[in-house]
């Protein structure tokens, strides 16, 4: 899990266009972001990049899109988490593309967070189901007569133990 939070906030950039002002861009993302960016010439070059390299956006050149569709398809299968922005650079600004950028990027880390915060509190009501379930067992398991002594210490302290974690549990 480290790991996979490592790789995703390092954050890298994919931009992906024919335009002769790629250089340009991939320098004034990096400059404007402080993420590593990446320029892919053609969607091939792209799907290549996304199959070896976990990105955090992935610009998307529109003339590509349009009259690309087929390549399109085949590497947008590979965008895995990056939030796609798509960019019409026949129009668009310097300016307008790094705006672009930080308000996905933005916009990723909003449902990055949120995504967690949501398996946290899942993983939290199942285990409080959990504990909540061994604490019952632990329960019913002293009521039963004549268990053996050393049993019954080891009950116990598994119910000791149960109990410790329910309250880190409401604790966090």
């Amino acid at each position: 899990m480290k790991w996979l939070e490592t790789c995703i906030s390092k954050g890298m950039i994919l931009l992906i266009t024919p335009s002769a002002r790629g250089q340009q861009c991939v320098d004034s993302l990096r400059a404007a972001t402080g993420e590593e960016t990446h320029w892919a010439r053609d969607l091939q070059e792209a799907a290549t990049r996304l199959r070896e390299q976990i990105y955090s956006a992935v610009i998307i050149d529109q003339f590509l899109l349009e009259t690309e569709p087929e390549e399109s398809e085949k590497m947008i299968e590979h965008l895995g988490t990056a939030f796609p922005v798509h960019i019409n650079f026949g129009v668009t600004g310097m300016e307008r593309l790094v705006r672009e950028v930080r308000s996905a990027l933005h916009r990723r880390k909003r449902e990055e967070s949120a995504a967690r915060r949501a398996v946290a509190e899942q993983m939290r009501c199942e285990m409080r189901e959990t504990l909540t379930a061994l604490l019952l067992s632990c329960e019913l398991a002293m009521s039963v007569p004549d268990v053996p002594g050393p049993a019954v210490e080891k009950i116990r302290s598994i119910d000791s133990l149960a109990r410790e974690l329910r309250l880190r549990l409401q604790v966090n």
